[in-house]
C-alpha cells in the first residue's frame, strides 16, 4: 500500500499506484459534509480538465509512441517525494484521512494539467484500489528509517534452517471495505468522474527485492559466490510463489487492465495492442503490461545476472502481453541478457547507463524510457544550463529512437515547485530545438 505522511501527501514512489493510495480503510469512510463539498469541487475541476481536447491528443500521442510509431519525444514529470512540496499541508482543506488522500490525488491532477503541462493525460475517471493486506512470505523484515527517505533493514533469513518457514505469498482482500469505499466515491462525485475499482498488486515482478530483504544486499552477492545452491533454491521459491499469486489473482478475478495506467518504471501504457477501459470479462495476465527489474543486483556481473536472476524472471515475463524492463540499474552492461525478454516493449535507460550504447541497442524497436538525473531539481534554484546540456546530448544520441523523457526519483524539489514546471518547459524547448521546430509545432 502507498504510504501517507502526517500531511496526507504522497510519500511513495510513482510505482506505488494512485489507486492504492485512494483505497479506503475501516473507520475512515464517513468524511464530514464540508469535506465532501471540497472533494466535489475539486472533482468538478478535474472533470473540466479531462474534457479538454488536449487530453485526447495526449492519449493518442502515448498510443502511437507505445505502438512504436514515430512521434516527438514524450515528456512526463512525476516528482514523487517532491509532491510534498507541491501539494503541501497548508493547501489541504480536508482533515479526515481518506478525504485528505483523495484531495491530494485531485490536486495533483490539477497541478499536472494547469501548471506542469507535460504529457500526463488527465482522465475522466477516479481509480480506487482494493483494500488488502501485503504479501506474507512467512518471514518478517525489520526496517529502520524510511518515510520517503533512506532506510536499512535487517535480513530476515539469517540461517538456512529458517527456509522451512517460507511459504507462497499470502494476502487478504477486504471486499466489504473496498465496496464501501467505491460507494462513497460514487456518492460524493460519481456524477462528475467515473469511479473505477482496480486491483494493483505489484510494482515489479523482479524478485530480487524480496531476495535482498531475506538475505541483505551484501548477503545476496556473497551467496552467489559462496552458496550458489542456496541462491537457486531461494530464487525458485520466489518464482514459484509469485507464479502462484498471479494464478490466484487471475482465477479470483482480481486483476485489472493497466493500459491506461503508469507502467514499469516510467511512462503510461496506452497502446492499441492491449485492451483498455473497464473489462467485461475477468482479466488475464496476457492482456496486461508486465514488468521486471533488478536494481538490487547492480553490482553483480552480467554472467551472474544471467545465471542467478534472469532465468527466474523469464517465466513470469512470458505471461504478459507486453513487457517493460529495468529501473535505475544501467542496462547497457546486461543488454545481451535483457533482450531475451519476450514481447519486450519499454526499456529503462537510467542516468547511469550509456545513452549512446542504449540508442544503438534499442533503435526504433523498443521504447527508450530515459530517466535523467533528478539532482538539478533538488536545488532551490534550477541550474538550467545543466538541464539543457544533458537534454541536448541525449536528444542527439537518440535520433530515430522512440524516446520518452521521464523525470522521477525526486526526493526534493529544493522546496521550489517551480523547478518541476520549469524542467518541463526546458524539455519542450530542447525537443523543439532538436527538431528544428517551434514550441507550437511540437
Amino acid at each position: 500500500m502507498a504510504l501517507v505522511n502526517s500531511t496526507g501527501a504522497w510519500t511513495g514512489a510513482a510505482y506505488q499506484s494512485t489507486a492504492n493510495f485512494n483505497a479506503g480503510k475501516k473507520g475512515e469512510l464517513d468524511p464530514p459534509r464540508y469535506e465532501r463539498q471540497i472533494l466535489r469541487k475539486l472533482a468538478e475541476q478535474v472533470a473540466e480538465e479531462a474534457a479538454l481536447p488536449a487530453q485526447k491528443e495526449k492519449r493518442e500521442l502515448w498510443r502511437r509512441h507505445n505502438d512504436l510509431e514515430a512521434t516527438r519525444p514524450v515528456v512526463l514529470c512525476d516528482p514523487e517525494n517532491g509532491w510534498n512540496e507541491i501539494v503541501t499541508a497548508g493547501q489541504l482543506r480536508c482533515a479526515s484521512a481518506l478525504a485528505r488522500r483523495w484531495e491530494v490525488t485531485l490536486r495533483k491532477e490539477l497541478f499536472w494539467s494547469r501548471q506542469m503541462k507535460d504529457d500526463k493525460v488527465i482522465e475522466p475517471f477516479f481509480e480506487i484500489g482494493m483494500t488488502h493486506s501485503e504479501d506474507d512470505w512467512g518471514l518478517q523484515t525489520r526496517q529502520r528509517g524510511g518515510d520517503g527517505g533512506a532506510y536499512v533493514w535487517e535480513p530476515a533469513l539469517r540461517d538456512e534452517s529458517e527456509i522451512e518457514k517460507l511459504h507462497p505469498p499470502q494476502f487478504e482482500v477486504d471486499k466489504e471495505t473496498t465496496a464501501d469505499t467505491v460507494a462513497l466515491a460514487r456518492e460524493v462525485f460519481g456524477d462528475l468522474l467515473s469511479i473505477r475499482q482496480v486491483g494493483v498488486w505489484w510494482w515489479s515482478l523482479g524478485l530480487t527485492l524480496d531476495f535482498s530483504l531475506w538475505r541483505g544486499l551484501e548477503g545476496i552477492m556473497m551467496d552467489m559466490i559462496d552458496r550458489p545452491p542456496l541462491v537457486h533454491r531461494l530464487m525458485s521459491l520466489l518464482r514459484d510463489g509469485t507464479m502462484m499469486k498471479l494464478d490466484q489473482l487471475q482465477d479470483r478475478g482480481l486483476l485489472s487492465l493497466n493500459a491506461e495506467q503508469y507502467v514499469g518504471s516510467g511512462g503510461f501504457g496506452y497502446t492499441s495492442e492491449l485492451p483498455s477501459g473497464v473489462p467485461q470479462e475477468p482479466v488475464r495476465t496476457e492482456q496486461m503490461w508486465g514488468f521486471c527489474e533488478s536494481q538490487e543486483t547492480v553490482g553483480v556481473s552480467p554472467e551472474m545476472f544471467a545465471e542467478f536472476v534472469f532465468p527466474y524472471q523469464l517465466p513470469l515475463l512470458k505471461r504478459f502481453g507486453l513487457n517493460c524492463y529495468g529501473c535505475c540499474e544501467p542496462l547497457d552492461v546486461r543488454w545481451s541478457v535483457i533482450k531475451q525478454t519476450p514481447k519486450l516493449r519499454r526499456v529503462s535507460v537510467s542516468s547511469w547507463a550509456d545513452a549512446k550504447k542504449m540508442a544503438a541497442f534499442l533503435e526504433d524497436r523498443y521504447v527508450f524510457s530515459w530517466k535523467p538525473s533528478p539532482a538539478p531539481l533538488a536545488q532551490p534554484q534550477l541550474d538550467e544550463q545543466v538541464v539543457r546540456t544533458v537534454l541536448r546530448d541525449v536528444l542527439a544520441a537518440t535520433r530515430g529512437c522512440r524516446l520518452e523523457i521521464i523525470m522521477k526519483d525526486n526526493h526534493t524539489l529544493g522546496n521550489n515547485p517551480g523547478n518541476a514546471v520549469r524542467w518541463v518547459e526546458i524539455a519542450r524547448e530542447e525537443i523543439a530545438r532538436a527538431a528544428g521546430a517551434t514550441l507550437r509545432e511540437i
